[in-house]
């Protein structure tokens, strides 16, 4: 029997996960962290994108993290983020239409525009776009 590690995701609203997985992988920084069972401890940042939970039975849940702080004990991964999504409560549409009204902001040569909210509206919905392209691409190898 393989290993595990508890992790729990948790929002700004409410918990979203919590149980025991065989491996975290999330998106830090410096690129993507995969965690083990037993790593060592580490507190880093996390980037707008998929959280990869690597579930006993080889299946994989994955969630939309906004961002904010992942902390790794030897048997505990806690993922705390202002925005945290279950696929099923995530949007497509209304990802697209955030996307395409960032790059509209971004294009546009006026003067109040705010370009750091824009920037950070264009990378949250081009991360959301990307975590639901991961999730059907597991569903379709599943």
């Amino acid at each position: 029997m393989a290993s595990t590690i508890r992790c729990e995701v948790v929002s700004a609203e409410k918990e979203i996960y919590s149980g025991a997985v065989q491996m975290v992988i999330a998106p830090g920084v410096w690129g993507e962290l995969g965690i083990a069972p037993n790593h060592a401890p580490l507190l880093t940042q996390l980037m707008p994108g998929p959280v990869r939970l690597m579930l006993k039975g080889d299946r994989e849940d994955v969630f939309y993290v906004s961002g904010g702080m992942m902390e790794v004990q030897p048997r505990i991964v806690t993922i705390l983020a202002d925005t945290a999504l279950r696929a099923d409560d995530m949007d497509e549409a209304a990802a697209e239409k955030a996307k395409a009204e960032a790059i509209q902001a971004l294009t546009n040569q006026r003067s109040d525009i705010d370009y750091a909210a824009a920037t950070l509206h264009l990378a949250e919905a081009v991360a959301q776009l990307r975590t639901l392209q991961k999730i059907r691409k597991s569903k379709m190898l599943n």
